[in-house]
């Protein structure tokens, strides 16, 4: 008789915590987070850069927004993650749970596990923060989310381009019926042309999209990646950028990101 070896899911995570989302159309709400670590983009604006490689220890937060951390090994285990955000869910206090990064896509296989089993004990809704560029591993996953906010990089801004993933994986977003919008961040250096180019990406797709448009928070000097500082634009940039992409989307917003100025993680 052979004993079947039972594999136990695992995923490299940075931290796990309480806070109020400061993008997008959750701005304001409150969430528990699930930063991934590992990326696979490297944006020039990037404040995460600390999630491009796994670090050797995930902190977790104990109490919900006390900054009670505790730490464990990468990778972290199915249970102890389930456990974990469990214990947060304090009843009422949180409006979902927020997946975020890093890339939590590049852990697909892990929350096709883990996501119908969080949702069944917390009764949270789920919301993927994502680069927006791997429509692939965004199908295995999308029967388990509620919401996505899809990152659309500009190549002026971000150094990355990937048109061709972003037109596919927002054509998934909206014909599943998972509520969606996207984030566009804008820099000083943006290109109007690709402004207009991913209005009309969006517009395709349904100009009843949302789309935000967040004015980057530049780095400090030390966290640079580029020679030429990125940049914040003008109030005029950001006023002209809006109507330019509100001629072919119903829903342009602008929201910088207000966790900074909440001082939130």
């Amino acid at each position: 008789m052979t004993t079947k070896t039972v594999i136990t899911p695992t995923a490299r995570l940075v931290e796990v915590f309480s806070a109020i989302q400061g993008e997008g159309l959750n701005v304001g709400t409150r969430q528990i987070f699930i930063r991934f670590a590992l990326c696979d983009l490297r944006c020039h604006f990037c404040d995460s850069a600390h999630t491009w490689s796994a670090p050797t220890t995930c902190r977790i937060e104990r109490s919900p927004g006390k900054r009670d951390f505790e730490f464990y090994s990468n990778p972290v285990s199915l249970p102890i993650l389930l456990e974990s955000v469990e214990r947060q869910n304090i009843p009422s206090l949180h409006d979902s749970i927020s997946l975020t990064g890093g890339e939590p896509l590049l852990h697909a296989r892990f929350l096709v596990e883990f996501l119908p089993q969080v949702r069944a004990v917390t009764a949270l809704p789920v919301y993927l923060e994502t680069g927006g560029h791997r429509p692939e591993q965004l199908a295995m996953v999308l029967p388990y989310l509620d919401s996505v906010g899809m990152d659309l990089k500009l190549p002026s801004t971000s150094g990355e381009t990937r048109w061709q993933e972003h037109t596919k994986f927002l054509h998934l977003c909206y014909s599943s019926q998972v509520e969606c919008f996207v984030k566009i961040v804008i820099s000083a250096q943006t290109d109007p042309a690709e402004l207009e180019r991913s209005a009309l990406l969006v517009s395709e797709v349904s100009p009843e999209i949302p789309v935000f448009l967040q004015p980057v928070t530049p780095l400090a000097a030390s966290e640079q990646f580029t020679e030429t500082p990125i940049l914040a634009p003008s109030p005029e940039q950001v006023l002209m950028w809006q109507g330019l992409m509100k001629r072919f989307v119903k829903q342009v917003r602008v929201v910088p990101q207000t966790h900074k100025m909440l001082n939130q993680l």
